[in-house]
């Protein structure tokens, strides 16, 4: 009687693919482009013979595999470039890091020398005044800057109210009279604040402020 002998020399599959480096799952796009020719492949086998895929058809089916294939290599492409684009500003912003910024915000610090601030004029204004107020509403210091071009223009309040006393230690908001010709014109009030530290997201860079907001880099109006 013949005696089967079993072939203990024969590797497995796993471990010819492991020795081979044969890699266990391919890539979306690699993935995609087999299936196409796969369908391509099996369609032109069981093609009517009398009416066969002409070759407009095989060239508009392989440009599409194309353009698939090329559209998945720039988003890759443009992913990349957004990554080291965002790198690279974080690298600068941190360079901002202990400096002070204006951004929008409507008050104004004082720990009894006064504290910066400033106001953003789209067309300028032939006058300018600052009204500084309490926590109750009441204008306890007028400041008046006169003639200011267009852009963002930094400002400064000594501390002291309107008899010459000085404010007590505190946060104060701040109204704007800006006028041209007798007309009062848009302006928008910028806050002083220390950059503290940054942080990366998807929405790109965040400062965070020393008066515990956080802005984008373009929302700063000056950099001292």
């Amino acid at each position: 009687m013949a005696t089967t002998v079993q072939n203990t020399n024969t590797a497995s599959q796993a471990l010819l693919d492991s020795v081979n480096g044969k890699k266990s799952k391919t890539d979306s796009t690699q993935e995609a482009q087999d299936r196409f020719m796969t369908l391509l492949v099996t369609q032109m086998k069981n093609q009517d013979p009398l009416n066969p895929m002409d070759n407009a058809q095989v060239t508009s089916q392989m440009a599409q595999l194309s353009t698939v294939s090329g559209i998945n290599k720039l988003n890759s492409t443009v992913e990349s470039l957004m990554s080291s684009l965002q790198m690279g500003q974080s690298y600068q912003a941190a360079n901002m890091i202990g400096h002070g910024v204006l951004v929008e915000g409507k008050t104004l610090s004082t720990n009894g020398e006064g504290g910066y601030f400033g106001v953003e004029l789209p067309v300028g204004a032939d006058k300018l005044s600052i009204d500084i107020k309490d926590t109750s509403g009441n204008t306890i210091r007028t400041l008046d800057f006169g003639a200011q071009t267009a852009g963002s223009v930094p400002l400064i309040w000594d501390g002291h109210t309107n008899d010459g006393t000085i404010a007590a230690n505190g946060t104060y908001q701040f109204d704007i009279n800006a006028t041209v010709g007798g007309q009062p014109v848009q302006a928008t009030r910028l806050s002083f604040a220390e950059v503290k530290s940054i942080s990366n997201s998807s929405n790109g860079v965040t400062l965070n402020l020393s008066n515990s907001s956080s802005v984008s880099t373009n929302e700063v109006k000056e950099i001292f």
